[in-house]
Formats: C-alpha cells, structure tokens, sequence
C-alpha cells in the first residue's frame, strides 16, 4: 500500500502539537513516522502504530536517516498495539479520515463508516491519557441533516477530558467527493469509471443524510476537573502557526478560569496579551465609535468586539490594579455605579481571558 509523505496535513498536526517534555508519546497511524520524529525530540519514548507493516519499515527508516532514537513500533488498527495498561502523556494522530465509501486506498480511507474512524479514536484516545495528558487529531465530520455538528463532536468527546474542537473548513459533498477523486487521479482515468466513483460516493452520503463534510482540528487533554470544559468552534480564518503553545496556553487559561469565581476574579491581576490592536469602528466625524474591537496578531488571530468598558478595561491592564480597582476607576469616568459595573462585567472579562486577550499577571 501507498504511504504518504509530508503533506499539508502532516505540517499542520505538527504545528498544533503541544511540545512540552514528556515521559512518553504515541502516534497512532504513524504513516511515514513525521509525527513520531517530532515526538522525539520531547518525548523520553515514542510508540508508534499502523495498520500497514510497509509504514512501519518507512518510519523505522525515517529516524534512523534523521539520526532520532529509534520508537517502539507495532503494528495494527488503532489502539489495537497498545495494552490496556499503557498510558501516555501525549497521543498524536493524523488518520486516515477521509470519509468515503469502501475502504479503497489504505492510507486515506479508514474502512469505517462514515466519520466512525475519527470518532473510535477520539472516543478510545481518554482512557489512554495521563493526568494532565494530551490527545491531538486532524479528522473530518459529517453534517447530517436535521442535527447539530457541533453537538455530533461533543458527543464525541470521552468521559474525563477537556476538549477544544476548531473547524478549519467545510465542504458540500459534491466539492469533498470532487477533491478526493481528483486527489487519487481516478479524474485522468475512464470518465465513465469516474462518474461510477463519484455516483457511488454521493449515494452513500445521501443514505447517510450527509450534506457536507467538517475538516479541523480536536484537542483532549485529561482532567481531574468534576466539570471539564467543552469548547466546539468553527475558526476558518489565517493563524500563525506553530501553535502548541497557543493550545497549551488555552487549557492553562481553562484552570485559571474555573478556579477563579466572579469575586476571585475582580481580585485578580491581568494584563494585555502581546501584539494585540485596538481597531474603532464608526461613522468619520462621529464623537464615539460605534464598536471597538480588539484584534491579535500572533497565534489564533482571534479578533473580538468589546463595549466602551471593555476597551477601556483592556487599555490599562498593565498587572498593577486589580481588575476590580480598575472598574471603579472606570465607572467614577463614565459616571456609572461601580457595584453595577462590578456584577455585569465579569462575563466579558472572563471572554477576553478565554480567548487569549488578557493574561492573569504573576
């Protein structure tokens, strides 16, 4: 069977992989052993897994030419290599999502279902984690008619773990089943050969109510949390890659978030991110902006629309007042009660956190 190369994919896990020194690391469907090379150099151990016996001598030589410490390769489906009392710090996969019917090309087509293959990995990849542990995947998604695709990947997410879910793209099904018969040439074969591929492609979505297919990014990591948080987003603008420390630094915020009640936080001590802009949006000559929005540079890229408060809040937070200092500065400013603005500004300070505008000092 074929076994790819470096591609945009590869590149892109690789981006987004957290890369803090752990005791051990596995990759699941290690194709060529890219990901398995990268884990090398945090990782004390690397285990790596795939169904194809050729991928496994490839990525054996993949380390070997790239002077890394050899891994602990084996071969079968999934987790299947793995025993039930093994578990790792950090788990990667690039799988085999795409979602086609028939399991025709080994390493494109997981031979499940669907977007079955994608979810079996997720579902199965909690058990596997450490505390604290991550779990990092490319998958696609199916959006099925009459149901939500956010709620399809909650469901997704096992029992024990935070998640943070970025839908990168999404395409209707004519363009997915175009994009990947053009990808494995059947488009410079027999055109009658081609419009079977593709008829048959399209009737099994239509069986399955499938109108479009996600593309994105899933992120688990193990938490000892009696609430672990959910987050599912779609995302499908530019972002300044490598991003492992943009990930690491969102769960990190997720902990300070959740230990920090609305008191807590009016207690506590913030700052501006670095490299963030304040754009004003509004009618030339007009004395007040109509919206404000703050726009970060690096990482996510995220850009987030605050009120007159929460500009003027994010404008001094240099880590010297307390968040609650700074509020009643601002309402003795804007002539409102402090204990007003004390109860209804939490929420969006909470955001700003959230999303990487504002970082708790010391």
């Amino acid at each position: 069977g074929v076994v790819l190369g470096v591609g945009g994919a590869s590149t892109t896990l690789a981006g987004i992989t957290v890369r803090t020194p752990v005791g051990s690391a596995l990759d699941v469907g290690t194709g060529s052993g890219i990901q398995a090379l990268h884990a090398g150099r945090h990782a004390t151990r690397v285990t790596a897994t795939d169904v194809n016996p050729r991928a496994l001598h490839i990525t054996a030589l993949t380390l070997a030419l790239s002077g890394a410490p050899a891994a602990d390769l084996r071969q079968g489906s999934l987790f299947g290599p793995v025993r039930d009392d093994e578990t790792f710090d950090l788990i990667v996969s690039n799988p085999p999502f795409v979602i086609s019917p028939g399991a025709r090309l080994t390493y494109r087509d997981g031979g499940m279902g669907g977007d079955d293959l994608c979810r079996t990995l997720v579902q199965q990849a909690g058990e596997r984690l450490n505390e604290g542990g991550f779990a990092q995947f490319l998958a696609n998604w199916q959006h099925v008619e009459g149901e939500d695709w956010q709620d399809r990947l909650r469901s997704w997410v096992p029992r024990g773990c935070d998640a943070w879910i970025v839908q990168r793209e999404v395409q209707d099904v004519t363009q997915y089943a175009e994009l990947w018969l053009r990808d494995s040439g059947d488009h410079r074969r027999d055109p009658a050969e081609y419009q079977a591929r593709y008829d048959a492609w399209l009737d099994e979505f239509e069986a399955r109510k499938v109108k479009a297919v996600g593309f994105g990014w899933i992120t688990l990591r193990r938490t000892g949390s009696a609430v672990p948080s959910v987050t599912v987003e779609e995302w499908p603008h530019p972002v300044e890659q490598p991003l492992g420390g943009t990930v690491r630094a969102h769960f990190a915020r997720l902990d300070y978030l959740r230990d920090h009640d609305d008191a807590a936080l009016l207690d506590g001590h913030f700052r501006l991110a670095g490299e963030i802009v304040q754009e004003q949006v509004g009618l030339p000559g007009a004395e007040d902006p109509e919206h404000v929005v703050l726009r970060q540079q690096r990482g996510m890229r995220r850009a987030t629309t605050v009120d007159t408060v929460g500009a003027g809040f994010a404008g001094v937070c240099d880590g010297t007042l307390s968040a609650g200092r700074i509020l009643d500065a601002i309402a003795q400013l804007v002539g409102e009660d402090p204990a007003l603005l004390r109860e209804r500004t939490p929420a969006q300070i909470r955001l700003l956190v959230e999303q990487g505008f504002l970082e708790p000092a010391g």
